[in-house]
């Protein structure tokens, strides 16, 4: 971290977690921009922004950044961490009286909640995310914003925009270890750039239409789309179903065998229209059972 950086003042957010909560939060595979520090702390990137956050007495949610950026930070933390929505109100609405173990995932989770990140960045990330564990996508997305992007304050680079990919050569793209996904976000990035205003027609597009549009990108499946309109558009109806949602599903709901695509259904019937969300504390908890 830049040692030269003015941070404004902590000032505090009406949110409380638990550390394990915020990690799962942060590092936990919505997003892959934000890294831990030292002294604790945590910083992260989003669009052009730069923010640290922090616990304080271990629960109380407190937020720094740079003093240059700071006035358009302080908005764009209540739209990223849903602070203008009432999470209490869609957690309660989910079917946790009639599912036990839903019960126990948002016990052990509260608070828990879906970043809501720039769309176009959703997109790149979990184009990048095929097949990689969550220090591998990192990592690749940290050497995109270094390589391609540029510096938001010094020391913190944001991420290309696609505008800014279209430019970049597939070979200069496999320079950031992105290995066959680097054909992939080149070719999405020459579509992009031949379809002017097709990425916000897809994000404001009913959902299933968006998950059509976007499953027709180069290695972009239905897992990566329900991600991408889930983080990246707050659809919290989608249901992304990978390796750790297949375990679950199969471990305390009896779905054995069943297919990515029939889980996603039964998951979007059975949770409703707020099933993203489910999923996000369905699939914090079985990876904290697994690393336990």
């Amino acid at each position: 971290m830049p040692t030269d950086i003015r941070w404004s003042v902590w000032k505090n957010l009406p949110l409380t977690l638990s550390p394990a909560v915020l990690d799962e939060l942060l590092d936990g595979g919505q997003s892959f921009r934000w890294n831990r520090q030292t002294d604790g702390t945590r910083i992260g990137i989003w669009g052009e922004n730069v923010a640290r956050i922090s616990l304080a007495n271990n629960e109380a949610l407190r937020w720094s950044a740079p003093r240059e950026c700071a006035d358009h930070v302080e908005p764009a933390l209540q739209v990223y961490l849903g602070l203008e929505s009432n999470h209490t109100a869609k957690v309660d609405s989910l079917p946790w009286r009639s599912d036990a173990h839903l019960a126990t995932c948002l016990e052990t989770f509260t608070g828990l909640r879906i970043l809501r990140q720039p769309f176009g960045e959703a997109l790149l990330c979990f184009l990048c995310s095929a097949t990689k564990q969550i220090v591998q996508i990192k990592q690749m997305v940290a050497l995109l914003a270094e390589s391609h992007g540029t510096e938001i304050v010094p020391g913190f680079p944001r991420l290309p925009t696609w505008d800014e990919l279209a430019r970049v050569s597939e070979e200069s793209l496999r320079d950031c270890k992105l290995g066959f996904r680097a054909k992939h976000i080149h070719e999405t990035a020459q579509f992009l750039a031949a379809n002017p205003g097709w990425l916000a027609a897809t994000e404001t597009a009913p959902y299933t239409e968006a998950k059509e549009r976007l499953c027709t990108l180069p290695g972009v499946g239905e897992k990566v789309a329900d991600c991408v309109l889930l983080f990246g558009a707050g659809r919290l109806e989608a249901f992304p179903v990978d390796t750790w949602i297949l375990k679950t599903m199969a471990r305390r709901y009896g779905l054995d065998d069943w297919k990515p695509a029939q889980v996603a259904h039964f998951g979007r019937t059975h949770f409703g229209p707020l099933a993203g969300l489910a999923q996000q504390y369905l699939f914090a908890y079985e990876r904290r059972v697994a690393r336990s």
